[in-house]
């Protein structure tokens, strides 16, 4: 075993994870990290300049790659401000390893200046939490820690590492990474269970969450949604686009109000929530967003959401792109021929639908939220004053395609979006830009 201090076997175990960049933002206990870095040419170390900004970059980071992201903050006001980003990473699944520097062990029993147990201060927004006691044990808890945060369902860890660990020499044996593979497929006996209930669902509807992104199953679901004519909503709180956009299938999000949640769904009789949050709202509120008459299949990668606020008809754990084609091929041999046409047929009557809605005063187009509709309806009632300032600033900016903004003032100093010619109209239009 080579003789190496802590602070260059932490960043050689990180090269072992596959890590390339580092967040942070130092202090005097994370000087021996930045010793390190000062001869380290592989790991790349950005800096922000509060932690707050340097828990969202990583966080960012973590999703558009997959990859372990690492954080390093400063003792425990660090900590503190980054808890707010810190949850919406937990929100998001984010694989990041975020560890903070400690005051040497030897000093901690005086509670020195800006100490506090670190561990237990993170670990209600981690998967696991913990602080490093003996330099031989730094391996083992780095490669713990990043097997747990990109093990499923995926999301943030925390390590404290006191200076003294860091700083100490000693014979290290790094050992080598673990992995849990993602590719997790369902039951088959629940699969089958979901097929039968899609196959026979007379009006079914899907829900799309982050596990579709994340496990890269954009087509399978696709495939889903076509062969059953199923509309298809994002989760409440996405963080990731689980289903194209573009899509005449795709319906957006429901407005997070029970209410209005329960008046969707009342259409339906077949839920299928593909990894997706039920639910996640906005409001109290003494109307149940689940109508009692609709059937649950839940398909998810974490077990405490299965079954965690309505129970399902049919509960898979599972991972999407290996659970979704097992899916499309039950249901598949299970369609009768009517069942099919009535499936091709779902998008026509829903299109129709929404077409003599548009007469009565209804949503211009399928997939326009009942907010927009009621924003758009407010703009025209409101008056012209609040219309320049609130279309104007939002709406004209937000319609109209990037290519035609700089001309959407005439010459005349008409909007050609709402012909509104106020005083002010050419100011705010600029200001939109």
């Amino acid at each position: 075993m080579p003789l190496m201090s802590g602070k260059r076997a932490f960043l050689d175990l990180l090269k072992q994870e596959g890590v390339e960049v580092m967040f942070g933002n130092p202090g005097t206990t994370e000087l021996p990290l930045m010793d390190a870095f000062a001869t380290e040419n592989e790991l790349r170390y950005l800096l922000g300049l509060q932690e707050a900004a340097v828990m969202g970059m990583a966080d960012g980071y973590a999703q558009a790659s997959g990859k372990l992201t690492v954080v390093n903050l400063h003792v425990a006001p660090g900590l503190g401000n980054a808890m707010g980003m810190l949850y919406d990473a937990q929100k998001a699944g984010s694989p990041i390893l975020v560890t903070a520097g400690q005051h040497e062990q030897s000093f901690t029993a005086t509670e020195p200046i800006l100490w506090a147990d670190l561990p237990t201060i993170a670990r209600p927004l981690v998967k696991w939490s913990s602080e490093v006691h003996r330099v031989a044990d730094l391996p083992r808890l780095v490669h713990r820690a990043a097997k747990t945060a990109l093990a499923p369902p995926t999301g943030p860890v925390f390590l404290s590492l006191p200076g003294d660990i860091l700083r100490a020499d000693a014979d290290i044996d790094l050992s080598a990474p673990s992995r849990v593979a993602p590719r997790l497929r369902g039951d088959r006996a629940a699969v089958e269970a979901a097929a039968d209930l899609l196959a026979q669902a007379k009006h079914p509807v899907i829900m799309a969450g982050d596990a579709v992104a994340q496990s890269r199953a954009h087509a399978e679901l696709v495939e889903l949604a076509e062969l059953l004519g199923a509309p298809v909503y994002a989760e409440f709180v996405p963080n990731t686009a689980s289903f194209p956009a573009s899509h005449p299938l795709f319906r957006g999000s429901m407005v997070r109000l029970a209410p209005d949640v329960r008046k969707v769904l009342e259409q339906y009789d077949v839920l299928f929530s593909v990894g997706a949050d039920l639910f996640t709202l906005s409001l109290p509120s003494d109307v149940d967003p689940m109508p009692a008459t609709i059937k649950l299949i839940h398909l998810d990668v974490d077990p405490w959401e299965l079954g965690k606020n309505y129970p399902p008809a049919v509960a898979i754990l599972g991972d999407p792109k290996g659970t979704l084609p097992e899916i499309i091929a039950a249901v598949r041999e299970r369609m009768t021929s009517g069942a099919r046409g009535a499936a091709r047929d779902r998008p026509r009557r829903r299109h129709r639908a929404h077409a003599g809605a548009r007469g009565r005063g209804g949503h211009r187009r399928a997939g326009v939220s009942p907010l927009r509709a009621e924003r758009r309806r407010t703009l025209r009632e409101d008056g012209p004053q609040r219309h320049r300032i609130r279309a104007h600033g939002r709406l004209c900016r937000g319609l109209q395609p990037a290519a035609s903004r700089r001309r959407e003032v005439g010459r005349s100093g008409r909007c050609r979006d709402c012909a509104d010619a106020g005083p002010d109209s050419r100011r705010l239009h600029v200001q939109a830009r």
